[in-house]
């Protein structure tokens, strides 16, 4: 037991899919609170007005009150260190930017001080860290001692910045969930997979599967898609490939003043200079491009009267429009242009140097386009603009005003157009206009590049206006009318569950598709046997749903899985019980009798779809309980068809698989849809499983009689 009023985590699990808590990726914390047993909150003298002073925003937290301040009514009433620890690390990862909502804690033997705590997190590492700092600070809280809240917020939100998803790529993965669609992070970055097997499909924040490389290319040569956009009557600036100084102020010249100089190869709006008269500014905005590109070539084109905008089109239509405004400040006569920037123009909350900010902070002496802005204006970043002087530091700074339903019709589709002709099926159109109501061939205006990979923030969190949803056009976009997923099996118990998962997946497979199989025997792929590479459970079974061919997956996942790993996939078209038993293997996770193994193989019938289908065994009276945790439809199973369980569905219409004799009987109802020969090589048990399982996946009697005359039950024989 540890020393008085103190907290010691024993062990730290983390659970990466549906588990004994939830249906997402938690983290179990075992917790020893040793004489913090006997000192409830309500017994700590401060604690309460400690906690809540330094994490005011527990207030909010419902617990099991289940209403806004339901948790510091419980920590005024009394509730003991494990529970209060549970909401501290919850609100530390808020405090980070990873909003998490989901905790439990149980104590594992009464009036022991042992606890178990489950908490929602969105990333392994960070919730680790905060479950260290959680620790620290509430202990810090009940001996009264000082604690740098802020230092470990600032550790955390570092942790998060570079190790969550982004807040772009998180708006789609977070649009694919409200569609029940699932995600597989593929990397530490924003590599996504939406949806399993066969169905998912891939994206890389605003890329796409579907986004050419050819594209990306032709969006990279600004020339090129001038070309292009011109050649299909697409307006755009009349322009020159230039490769020295001199070139450009011909091209100057020859096009007409004023004009712009951008990279040849650039990207993301660096390296471009705007409104140039004179030849030494042009010659200084040759320079600035050339170095921001891959080469010496520059762009010179005619300068286009007009603000800024950035379009989103996303497939064949624009979801989004954001307008710019030109930055300026206001001298006072004592400041220079970096302060008068910091002080008017970097104090905006909604600047910052991550991608959490709309807005990014205006640097004078490190950006070569405000170095060269102010040279024309006779100044440089320490300069000190006398009194009331208006200093333009950026022309259309602030690309980040929502315009998208001012946008004119013609122009939205003129972007769309030009989306098209580049092939990007994703891409951010640069325009500029002088009214975005009006269609370009009254306002003068063009389009002045194409851009892959646009970045999605000034459309999610405009720096003014509403924001847009564009993480779900983009699903919208990828899935259409699809869900992303494949038909999953899964299935758990102790007595027959191999055996029935691999007869469940030959039932698939020669109904045609192509189906993985992760069971005891090993990881399959259509019979054919793969290397598992020392892979554990959890990792195995995700190869399927990572396996692109793969169009139907089956899972077998053992009780120890679920209370160490959680499942490998988030729902399933058919959860299959088989029985409850055996809980003596599983006393190191303090599950000590039948019904805490009920707890625990429940997971699988949690995760059914609302369309899918429990298949229950009815001579099982637990697993018969659990037929009313289904949101689907639920199957009976058994050997005998005088069983209650089986009775009762009958006498309500439902779907039942029995024994009859030698033969196997499919009926709904009062009527037996099939009678099918029962093989002598297969324990009855698991062959009424699988052919339970068969009929939930929509097979029909016939070719589930055919699978189970071709069936080979030895291992060995699934290897084609």
């Amino acid at each position: 037991m540890t020393k008085k009023k103190d907290i010691e985590v024993l062990r730290v699990t983390h659970l990466r899919g549906p588990n004994i808590w939830t249906y997402r990726p938690v983290i179990e914390a075992w917790l020893d609170i040793g004489e913090l047993e006997n000192f409830p909150s309500n017994l700590l003298p401060g604690l309460f007005e400690r906690l809540t002073a330094i994490l005011p925003g527990l207030i909010v937290h419902r617990c099991g009150v289940g209403e806004h301040g339901g948790f510091l009514e419980r920590l005024r009433d009394g509730t003991y260190a494990g529970h209060i620890l549970e909401h501290v690390v919850l609100e530390l990862q808020n405090l980070a930017g990873m909003k998490t909502g989901f905790g439990k804690t149980r104590e594992i033997i009464p009036d022991s001080g042992l606890y178990k705590m489950a908490f929602r997190t969105r990333q392994e590492e960070v919730g680790r860290a905060a479950l260290a700092a959680g620790r620290d600070l509430l202990m810090a809280m009940i001996e009264d001692q000082p604690y740098d809240l802020d230092a470990t917020v600032a550790k955390l939100t570092d942790m998060v910045e570079s190790l969550c998803l982004g807040p772009s790529t998180g708006n789609i993965v977070d649009a694919a969930g409200v569609r029940k669609i699932p995600f597989i992070r593929l990397t530490d970055g924003n590599l996504v997979q939406l949806g399993h097997g066969a169905a998912q499909r891939r994206i890389w924040t605003a890329e796409t599967e579907h986004t050419s490389a050819i594209a990306e290319g032709i969006a990279s040569d600004k020339d090129l898609t001038k070309t292009l956009l011109s050649s299909c009557g697409v307006p755009v600036p009349e322009g020159e490939l230039v490769t020295s100084a001199g070139q450009a102020w011909e091209a100057a010249q020859d096009i007409g003043l004023p004009v712009v100089l951008k990279p040849y190869d650039g990207n993301h709006g660096r390296g471009v200079s705007l409104n140039l008269s004179t030849e030494a500014d042009i010659a200084a905005a040759y320079h600035l491009a050339a170095e921001e590109g891959d080469s010496s070539s520059v762009i010179v084109e005619r300068f286009i009267v007009g603000d800024e905008h950035r379009l989103l089109v996303v497939g064949r239509r624009m979801v989004a429009a954001a307008s710019g405004e030109s930055l300026w400040v206001h001298g006072d006569g004592k400041s220079t242009v970096v302060e008068l920037c910091d002080t008017q123009i970097n104090t905006d909350p909604r600047r910052g140097d991550t991608e959490e900010f709309p807005l990014g902070l205006v640097t004078p002496r490190t950006s070569g386009e405000i170095v060269l802005e102010l040279q024309r204006q006779g100044l440089t970043p320490d300069s000190v603009p006398a009194d009331g002087y208006k200093v333009l530091i950026q022309p259309n700074g602030n690309v980040a005003v929502d315009v998208t339903d001012k946008v004119h019709p013609e122009v939205a589709a003129m972007a769309s157009l030009a989306a098209r002709i580049v092939g990007l099926d994703i891409a951010g159109i640069d325009l500029v206009t002088s009214d975005i109501t009006r269609p370009l061939h009254e306002t003068g205006g063009a389009i002045i590049e194409v851009n892959a990979s646009p970045g999605l923030l000034a459309h999610l969190k405009p720096a003014v206006g509403e924001p847009r949803n564009v993480g779900e056009a983009i699903v919208e976009h990828l899935f259409g009318e699809e869900t992303g997923r494949m038909p999953i099996v899964g299935i758990t118990g102790k007595h027959g569950t191999t055996v029935a998962s691999r007869l469940i997946a030959w039932l698939l497979q020669i109904s045609g598709k192509k189906t993985g199989l992760a069971c005891a025997d090993g990881l399959f792929v259509n019979g054919r046997e793969l290397s598992r590479d020392g892979l554990g459970d959890w990792e195995t079974g995700e190869r399927l749903l990572l396996n692109k061919s793969v169009q139907a997956g089956v899972f077998e996942s053992s009780a120890r899985m679920i209370l160490s790993e959680g499942l490998a996939y988030d729902k399933c078209a058919v959860g299959v019980v088989t029985d409850v038993s055996d809980f003596e293997e599983l006393s190191e996770f303090h599950i000590d009798s039948a019904d805490k193994l009920y707890s625990v193989l429940r997971s699988q019938v949690d995760v059914v779809l609302p369309s899918g289908v429990a298949v229950l065994n009815a001579a099982d009276p637990q697993v018969v309980e659990m037929a009313d945790l289904c949101d689907g439809d639920v199957i009976f199973y058994g050997v005998d068809e005088q069983l209650a369980a089986i009775a009762a569905h009958r006498q309500e219409d439902k779907r039942v698989v029995f024994l009859r004799a030698d033969c196997i009987v499919m009926a709904e109802g009062s009527t037996e849809v099939a009678s099918l020969p029962l093989s002598p090589l297969v324990p009855p048990e698991a062959v009424l499983a699988a052919i339970a399982a068969g009929w939930a996946l929509g097979l029909t009697p016939e070719l589930i009689g055919a699978g189970l005359r071709t069936f080979e039950a030895a291992p060995k024989n699934t290897h084609h």
